[in-house]
């Protein structure tokens, strides 16, 4: 039981990722506080977290609130008296051209996925000081190379890179670890629920969700890094290769990448 009551708080944990990193840190023993936008998937989650015998409690709550936000690390310090591990987990994804998109859309997805980050990140830091734990970023593979129609997606990753990059430097003397794990496709619903250039969701994947890293791999590998209190994690042999082509052969990862996103069902290239 290595997270045996520690307290642990994942952000958009109530599908996919989220509640697979809930389920792996919970069966370590960890208490765990769940995040979501909606208080019956709040509850869903909870349900089938405590039916593993796992202590949870559940927070309604905005990633894009800088108020939900503090709001999460007061009610988990009221109820649990600590904070140990942060896992930034929160974001949506969005699929369309720049030129079409509205830049609404691109705010909402920069406010959700790099704020909601600095934002949890911020107010749990006191308390993850104090006990020398550990925060760890959900990042993408997108934050160390770009996507095509996926201006914003790209954007919020690699902002969210550059800043867990400088908060680990400055914590590096002071006990806190910090992990950016980038995974590459996996199986979730973030891709049903992309924006599209107007803001609604797409409400169907362009990609084969059957051929991709399941979630609960990508949160068992999340679970193991934060373990060994690892700086980096690059998951699927295709997102590690990604990552060493576009450092020595960024041109040709341009044209690698434009062909392949170029046969997603329903591309935007024409």
């Amino acid at each position: 039981m290595k997270f045996k009551d520690k307290v642990v708080i994942i952000t958009g944990a109530t599908s996919g990722i989220g509640e697979a990193c809930a389920m792996a840190f919970g069966k370590e023993g960890a208490k765990v506080v769940i995040t979501g936008r909606k208080q019956v998937k709040i509850d869903n989650s909870l349900h089938r977290l405590q039916q593993e015998g796992i202590e949870a409690m559940g927070v309604l709550a905005d990633a894009a609130s800088e108020t939900d936000n503090e709001k999460i690390a007061l009610e988990t310090i009221e109820k649990y008296g600590k904070i140990d591990v942060l896992i930034n987990n929160a974001g949506i994804s969005m699929r369309a051209l720049f030129e079409d998109l509205d830049l609404d859309v691109f705010k909402k997805v920069m406010d959700t996925n790099f704020y909601g980050a600095v934002y949890a990140t911020k107010y749990c830091l006191p308390e993850i000081l104090k006990n020398t734990g550990s925060i760890v970023a959900v990042s993408s593979i997108n934050g160390y190379r770009g996507t095509p129609a996926r201006t914003a997606y790209t954007a919020s990753k690699y902002a969210m890179n550059g800043f867990f990059e400088a908060l680990r430097t400055e914590v590096m003397k002071r006990g806190v670890h910090v992990l950016v794990a980038s995974p590459g496709f996996t199986a979730s619903n973030i891709r049903n629920n992309a924006l599209t250039a107007d803001g609604q969701s797409q409400g169907e994947s362009p990609r084969e969700e059957d051929k991709m890293m399941s979630a609960e791999e990508v949160a068992a590998e999340i679970l193991k890094a934060t373990i060994k209190r690892k700086r980096d994690l690059v998951l699927t042999k295709q997102g590690k290769l990604a990552v060493f082509l576009n450092k020595w052969m960024p041109g040709t990862m341009d044209t690698l990448v434009y062909n392949t996103m170029a046969k997603e069902k329903d591309s935007p290239f024409k």
